[in-house]
């Protein structure tokens, strides 16, 4: 078939990754040629396969799905990614495209949606939800952007080192039971971390620490 859509799905659950293969595979036109556990095995994968479209989840341990799409990016700037969250909010959405994603949707997706995505992404269109329009996209880009610019002159608090790795693991994506796996301390720290960035920083919300986070990153290069 001409317009066979070769996916790599990444997940870290096996369980989910099953469910989507075996629902994938109902597709005469979607073939999943290859499926990966974490961030890092996607990333080397990704050019065993050189896949058409990637599915990934936001939050995966050792790498995140962002982390790896900037990775892959780095290397091969066409790639195609679709990610995968329980979260689809505008920060999130916000963080998929700057990271290079072309579409979001949230885990709890109808089976017929999941595969228009993978189709739209395919086809080189963004989908990030029946909500985000390309307009509503470039609408929530330039929310976006102007605060990165008015924040860009704040003052940045003395965040501890700690801090600063959690404040750059949230900013790719994980959420706060990962960050705790990844460093080795309990999710009651790891929220008591994040309460004292947000008091350094005057945040009332977090969605206002998710935006700092990934801003924060942005200008650390990372």
């Amino acid at each position: 078939m001409n317009n066979l859509i070769k996916v790599l799905i990444a997940d870290d659950h096996t369980l989910f990754r099953t469910g989507i293969i075996r629902m994938l595979s109902n597709y005469p036109d979607i073939s999943v040629i290859d499926e990966a556990e974490n961030g890092e095995i996607l990333y080397k994968k990704y050019f065993d396969n050189k896949p058409d479209v990637i599915l990934v989840d936001i939050s995966m341990p050792v790498l995140s799905g962002l982390e790896a799409v900037k990775k892959i990016r780095i290397k091969d700037e066409p790639v195609k990614a679709l990610f995968l969250s329980m979260y689809d909010s505008p920060d999130y959405v916000y963080s998929c495209l700057i990271s290079g994603g072309m579409g979001l949707v949230n885990k709890d997706i109808l089976e017929g949606e999941l595969v228009y995505a993978i189709r739209c992404v395919f086809s080189g269109k963004k989908y990030f939800g029946k909500h985000f329009n390309e307009e509503k996209l470039q609408d929530l880009l330039s929310k976006y952007e102007s605060i990165y610019i008015a924040d860009s002159d704040i003052q940045i608090p003395n965040f501890t080192k700690r801090e600063i790795e959690i404040l750059k693991l949230i900013g790719n994506g994980y959420s706060s039971s990962i960050i705790a796996e990844k460093l080795f301390i309990s999710i009651r720290t790891v929220d008591s971390h994040r309460t004292h960035i947000m008091h350094k920083l005057n945040f009332n919300s977090a969605s206002e620490l998710i935006n700092f986070a990934i801003q924060y990153i942005l200008k650390e290069d990372i």
